[in-house]
């Protein structure tokens, strides 16, 4: 885990649309993380290779650059052990199978709500106590 029972916890956002991370950003920042934001996967991956340790990722899935099932995987194979919680607006099947299948902990529909979060929330604050 990123964070000691004395730190906020960190949560870093994956998203291309400037709204959407803002939104989900506000929303994390309100439930007691400190956030970090990133435009696409190639900056998710970038930023944890370099050493930015996070408690949960909230990952797109269709961006520029990487999109989300291709930075979980490499996130995994790096060895990055938080959670990843897919964010999607897409309601294909086969694009969401293949991202859950990349390594995500759970896929939720845009836009993230303090509901669709909560139980995913407590599991993390109970792990740090």
């Amino acid at each position: 885990m990123a964070s000691t029972s004395n730190e906020k916890m960190k949560a870093l956002i994956v998203d291309d649309e400037t709204l959407i991370r803002k939104m989900h950003s506000k929303l994390l920042q309100i439930a007691g993380f400190d956030t970090q934001e990133a435009l696409n996967g190639k900056e998710a991956v970038d930023l944890c290779s370099s050493g930015a340790v996070f408690d949960i990722i909230f990952m797109d899935l269709v961006m520029p650059v990487m999109k989300g099932p291709q930075a979980t995987r490499l996130l995994r194979e790096m060895k990055v052990a938080c959670k990843i919680i897919g964010v999607t607006g897409q309601t294909e099947a086969d694009e969401i199978k293949e991202f859950r299948e990349a390594g995500l902990d759970e896929c939720l529909e845009k836009p993230l709500t303090h509901a669709k979060i909560s139980s995913i929330i407590e599991g993390l604050k109970n792990t740090q106590t």
